[in-house]
Parts: C-alpha cells; sequence; structure tokens
C-alpha cells in the first residue's frame, strides 16, 4: 500500500507529537505547578449530582482503559494462542465495552449537566475546563459510536487487525502509518481526538490521574494530644494572669 504524505503526518507526526507535549509537559507541570496539580473539587458546592454522575464517569473509564490496554496492547494471536476465538473476544468486549462506556459517557454527561446547570460550579470552571470537557467527551463518543455502530449495521471491525498493530509499531520506533490508513473514519477520527486530548491532558486537571499518596508510606505519624482537662491538660484560671 503506497503511504502519502498526510498518512505520515496524521499517523506518525501528530501521535508522536502529541506523546511528547504530554510527557514534557507532565515533567514542567510537576517542577514548576505542583500546587496546581489537583482536581480543583467542587463537591463543597454541590453534591448531589456528584454522588451520582462521579462514580459512573471514574468507575466506567477505568474498564474503559482496561479494555483499550487488552485490545491494543496485546496481539490477536496471544488470545487465540490460549484458545480464546476471535469471535468470543468480540462478544466479550463489545458487551463489557458498551456496558463501560455507556456508563463512562452517561457519568460525563451528568458533571457536565452538574456544571452548567450549578451556578456556583458553573462559576468556577475555567476556560481551560471548558476544552477539556469536550476533548473528553468527543473521545468517549467517537470510540463508543465506533462500536456501537459496526455492531449495529452487523458489520463490526476487527480493529485488532489494524488499529492495534499500529498503536504497537508507534512504540517499537517503527511506525507503520498504512495500516491507520486502511482503517475506517470513524476509528480514525477516535485516534486524532485521542492524541489531542493526551497533549492537552498535562495542562488540565487530568493531570490527577497520575497522582498517587505514595509519600504516605514514609510520612512520620502525626501525634495527636486531647484537650480534655481529664486527661491532665493544666485549665487555665480564670480572670486576669499577674504581670511578671
Amino acid at each position: 500500500m503506497t503511504v502519502s504524505a498526510i498518512d505520515v503526518l496524521l499517523w506518525v507526526a501528530v501521535p508522536y507529537a502529541a506523546l511528547a507535549v504530554c510527557v514534557v509537559g507532565l515533567i514542567w507541570r510537576y517542577r514548576y505547578d505542583k500546587f496546581g496539580w489537583t482536581t480543583r473539587s467542587s463537591q463543597l458546592y454541590e453534591n448531589r449530582l456528584l454522588r451520582l454522575g462521579s462514580p459512573l464517569f471514574h468507575y466506567g473509564i477505568v474498564f474503559v482503559f482496561l479494555g483499550h490496554v487488552l485490545g491494543l496492547v496485546i496481539p490477536q494471536s496471544w488470545t487465540e494462542a490460549i484458545g480464546i476465538s476471535e469471535s468470543a473476544y468480540h462478544i466479550v468486549s463489545f458487551s463489557l465495552g458498551a456496558i463501560a462506556g455507556i456508563a463512562t459517557v452517561a457519568g460525563l454527561g451528568i458533571l457536565i449537566y452538574r456544571r452548567r446547570t450549578v451556578g456556583s460550579v458553573f462559576s468556577a470552571t475555567t476556560r481551560n475546563d471548558k476544552i477539556m470537557y469536550v476533548l473528553l467527551g468527543l473521545t468517549l463518543a467517537l470510540g463508543l459510536a465506533a462500536t456501537v455502530y459496526g455492531n449495529a449495521t452487523g458489520d463490526p471491525h476487527n480493529y485488532r487487525t489494524d488499529v492495534s498493530p499500529w498503536f504497537r509499531s508507534l512504540f517499537y520506533l517503527d511506525p507503520h502509518p498504512e495500516l491507520m490508513a486502511g482503517a475506517p473514519p470513524a476509528f480514525q477520527l477516535h485516534a486524532l481526538s485521542a492524541c489531542a486530548l493526551f497533549a492537552f491532558w498535562p495542562f488540565s486537571r487530568l493531570v490527577h490521574v497520575f497522582s498517587a499518596p505514595v509519600g504516605y508510606l514514609t510520612r512520620p505519624y502525626l501525634v495527636y494530644r486531647s484537650r480534655d482537662v481529664s486527661l491532665g491538660e493544666h485549665r487555665p484560671p480564670r480572670g486576669w494572669e499577674r504581670v511578671q
């Protein structure tokens, strides 16, 4: 298959540029903006919708991520070698992926509705947040649409024959843009939106994904002392104290 310049640009230059911006941006953000490395939680402003949308989104996105790891990183030959046929893999992948995708999109929809309709939360929403929600929602919607549409029409696309090998070839430093160039447009748009999302990732509240309370494992114990007088605390005398 002949590879054009636009294919090299879209499926080699753009992914590598997005990865570079993501890695360098995370390092820069960690070094120069540690106090900004936060979700900027708005739980104090509103809690009812947050308790519904946040678990749906976060639990859903975890399973979406695990599904992408299984589908993109593990070759089809490996699953077939342990006795998992392509049809069996497809049934499990589609059923679990659809459930996780719908839960994630529903949770994100609730969070966006909350941010738009609750005045105090909307006031705390920055332009950066709006861009992040657009990129995140677009990437999720395109991925879910690509999966559901193929199965709804009865002609599901086996992305492990083109998208997955293309993805792995980038990390082998031996990119094969012709694989992605032959993929359906829905998968191409999903990949491009994901590149845009990862390039923007370090500069948004999404950096909290890379946070972990590792320091708590080695932090010294905090000693709390009771102020209860019965436990030996000296009761200050009433009235004015004599000046020495």
